[in-house]
């Protein structure tokens, strides 16, 4: 953790500023220490502030003991989100170099550009050139802190409530304009009207309202700031049936169970795919939203019936862990664009754009009115 960031940070609890006990120091970073507000305290472990409360605070146990500290602060709206930390806390201990990798780099940035509707890799870094400062909740690995904080003209605060944390801050963390925070998205804290550009790709639908995180998140934007995130789109039918019919079986499993049963729904992907074969529908199926024209047979299984990923570019274990990223989360809300704009339009955003980049979900850029 930087000497910067006391500044910035605020008790999540209470919105009160900060001193900071140091404990251990190295080069620069506060390694070990103690964040203290007007009535609460937080530890500061392995470089990373953790600003976590109710049941979450358990792990701070052993912290507390050592230096004679009471837990404190419960909250039991954070509890909910106890089996999406494990989930993701698992996976990001794991898969630590997703994103850095060359087929994953070219992959994801290639991603990054269909959603954000940029045209090609220039235009995403001169769109990352205006950003001063930069939020990013859900950083995985830490590839994308990475990118922006090289590309952008300012800082980037990554944000996870999970172990991520700590494998974004041994990757990037130390990097002289990133800072990371273990913490509650529905709960960053720092003040509103902060940000200029604020990131979820992929998370807002793993908590407990997708709707409520996205206006958290909203808040913490300064005026004619920027929000992108992707969340789950609705599928059809006998997708979403399919779905959910997998999560009720594989959700309350052991992650290490979980990534053991998806390795048949990755065989599939693998092979569907390695027939490289199509099938033209000239009709289509509108109830399970299927449209006429001609199809991939792997990616109309995978986009209609039962999501089995696969690319060739990725090994074995990353594919698997893309298929245990959709069954075994806790919290998987899926959303219709239509649900999304009205969501959005009543916050007041402004300049509401939706990016085509994926059938699976729903890209969406909206800015904070100046």
């Amino acid at each position: 953790m930087k000497h910067t960031e006391v500044a910035e940070l605020i008790d999540p609890a209470e919105g009160s500023a900060f001193t900071v006990e140091i404990i251990e120091e190295i080069d620069g970073e506060i390694v070990t220490g103690i964040l203290r507000s007007t009535t609460n305290w937080y530890p500061i472990s392995d470089g990373v502030p953790r600003l976590m409360l109710g049941s979450l605070r358990a792990d701070f146990a052993p912290f507390a003991a050592e230096h004679g500290l009471d837990l404190g602060i419960d909250d039991a709206e954070s509890r909910s989100q106890d089996e999406t930390i494990k989930t993701f806390s698992d996976k990001w201990r794991r898969f630590t170099t997703y994103g850095f990798e060359p087929a994953h780099a070219e992959f994801l940035t290639s991603w990054y550009c269909e959603k954000l509707g940029m045209v090609d890799e220039g235009e995403l870094k001169a769109f990352y050139a205006t950003k001063e400062k930069i939020l990013e909740c859900g950083p995985g690995s830490g590839f994308n802190t990475a990118y922006m904080a090289e590309h952008c003209s300012g800082d980037v605060v990554a944000v996870d409530i999970s172990a991520a944390a700590d494998t974004v801050y041994r990757n990037v963390g130390t990097t002289d304009n990133i800072s990371v925070v273990q913490a509650d998205l529905m709960a960053v804290p720092m003040a509103d009207n902060t940000f200029d550009f604020a990131i979820a790709d992929g998370v807002l639908h793993h908590t407990p309202s997708t709707r409520a995180a996205i206006e958290a998140v909203y808040k913490k934007l300064r005026p004619g700031g920027e929000f992108f995130f992707y969340v789950y789109r609705k599928m059809g039918a006998a997708r979403y049936f399919v779905d959910q019919h997998i999560r009720s079986k594989f959700g309350p499993l052991e992650p290490d169970d979980c990534y053991d049963a998806c390795s048949g729904i990755t065989e599939l992907g693998r092979e569907l795919s390695a027939l490289n074969a199509t099938v033209t529908l000239e009709h289509g199926i509108p109830s399970l939203g299927i449209p006429a024209g001609t199809h991939d047979v792997q990616r109309l299984i995978y986009y209609n019936f039962l999501k089995c990923f696969w690319n060739d570019a990725f090994d074995w274990e990353t594919n698997n862990m893309v298929n245990f990223d959709w069954y075994h989360p806790n919290n998987a809300w899926q959303q219709s664009e239509d649900e999304v704009r009205e969501w959005v339009t009543e916050m007041g955003a402004v300049n509401i754009r939706f990016n085509e980049s994926n059938p699976n979900g729903i890209s969406c850029l909206i800015q904070k009115p100046e």
